[in-house]
């Protein structure tokens, strides 16, 4: 019975482990049902892009009370949790505070840690303000109903329970507080358990020391079903992000070699394909389901954070239309799982379910109400980018459906026929010179 405590850590920690690598390994394996694509160039920008995005949150800051709050959770949240690594250590040795040996350092590590605690119970206080009484709209768009809503006030509450667990935590350590009694915020925690026992004491630091561990191992493995991913895949997410101008659209080559044999004069249209010559002509234009976008835009579907600071600038959403490049992403990641439970339960491969990301989960009207202006993708803090996706579906739509809006068939016409977007004859182009 002696070491049944570690015997109990050990498997926790086995569990809580095991259960998130299975996680990741089935997010992996989704992300990469997408097809190829080469994102391996300039990679010391790369490196810079995630140091500065990712790491840095300079686009998170660009909005300054949400940017500064999220910086303080984030930075708080990550450096707190390197006191796991001491849990894990005592969890598993049936030591106490085995770190404690640093001497002052430890004390100002400690301190520093609950001074970022409370900081972070101040931060998520204010966001959970935010969120259900001051009701910013981008919190409150018809996406945003049910499960998302709920996932955004489970992870506050999470934050909430796990920070205070910490401070609780320290506050009933009566060795530790004896030894350092000017603990920034813990001594005063402490004052709420004067009066009781030492036994007593001990009890509430050691469910507060189970619980918490117990509970950031749960939060661990909560992250595949929540947004709060975007914590691990910011950083591939903005890696790999496009770096091209975010105006310059990536051309079909297929297209592209169509188009300058017609403008070859040379090229006789009707000859036969040199012997050996490879078909390249892509099984489909554009893309209709998942499987047809590439495995970016997957990632960029599991990494997008709900923050609807997409939506809030898009002029499509503003003025009304159907438009939310965030339900874009949503329904993105919705369709990707979908497909990745059907592969499991059809043990690895995909049984055509009779559905598809157009139409059943992304409306036409939706993908024709956009712009095009990228605003959601220079807006967005982690680079995803929902405009590569509507641009893609829309081809399908067009080369494969022939189903573009009358407007936009009528111009395409026009210009196949006439050499411009007007409907006339390419011999009157030129008649506006002789106009006074």
């Amino acid at each position: 019975m002696e070491y049944l405590d570690n015997i109990l850590f050990a498997i926790v920690l086995i569990f809580g482990v095991g259960f998130f690598v299975r996680n990741i390994k089935k997010i992996r394996r989704n992300i990469f049902l997408g097809k190829a694509i080469d994102r391996s160039d300039k990679k010391s920008e790369r490196w810079a892009n995630m140091a500065r995005i990712a790491l840095g949150q300079s686009k998170m800051v660009r909005r300054p009370v949400a940017g500064i709050l999220h910086v303080v959770v984030y930075l708080g949240f990550i450096i707190i949790n390197i006191e796991v690594i001491e849990i894990i250590i005592d969890g598993l040795f049936g030591t106490h505070r085995v770190l404690s040996f640093m001497g002052g350092f430890y004390t100002f590590l400690i301190g520093s840690f609950e001074i970022l605690a409370f900081l972070v119970l101040f931060s998520v206080t204010v966001f959970w303000i935010r969120r259900m009484i001051v009701r910013i709209p981008r919190f409150w768009n018809k996406e945003m109903k049910g499960f998302p809503k709920n996932d955004a006030l489970y992870i506050l509450y999470f934050e909430m329970v796990l920070m205070s667990l910490f401070l609780i935590m320290n506050a009933t350590d009566v060795h530790f507080q004896e030894m350092n009694s000017g603990n920034p915020i813990s001594q005063f925690v402490a004052n709420l358990f004067n009066g009781m026992s030492l036994e007593t004491n001990h009890l509430i630091e050691t469910i507060a020391w189970w619980l918490h561990i117990i509970g950031i191992f749960i939060f661990l493995n909560y992250l595949y079903y929540s947004k709060h991913l975007h914590i691990l895949l910011a950083f591939p997410n903005t890696f790999y992000a496009n770096l091209n101008p975010k105006g310059q659209f990536p051309n079909d080559k297929n297209v592209t070699k169509e188009v300058k044999m017609m403008l070859d004069p040379n090229v006789d249209p009707f000859a036969a394909a040199p012997e050996g010559a490879e078909d390249e002509v892509p099984e489909k234009f554009g893309a209709s389901d998942v499987t047809d976008l590439n495995w970016v835009q997957l990632m960029n579907a599991y990494t997008c954070t709900e923050c609807g600071r997409c939506t809030s600038v898009c002029p499509a959403n503003i003025t009304g239309k159907e438009l939310s490049p965030r339900a874009i992403m949503m329904k993105t990641r919705d369709r990707l799982e979908e497909v990745g439970k059907n592969i499991d339960q059809n043990k690895g491969e995909f049984k055509d379910d009779g559905k598809q990301l157009l139409n059943d989960y992304i409306m036409p009207e939706e993908l024709w109400a956009c712009t095009s202006c990228n605003a959601c993708v220079e807006e967005c803090p982690v680079n995803i980018d929902p405009l590569s996706i509507i641009m893609d579906m829309r081809r399908y739509l067009v080369m494969e459906q022939s189903a573009a809006p009358q407007e936009l068939n009528m111009m395409m016409t026009n210009v196949e026929n006439n050499g411009a977007m007007w409907q006339y004859n390419q011999m009157d182009r030129l008649n506006w010179k002789d106009e006074e």
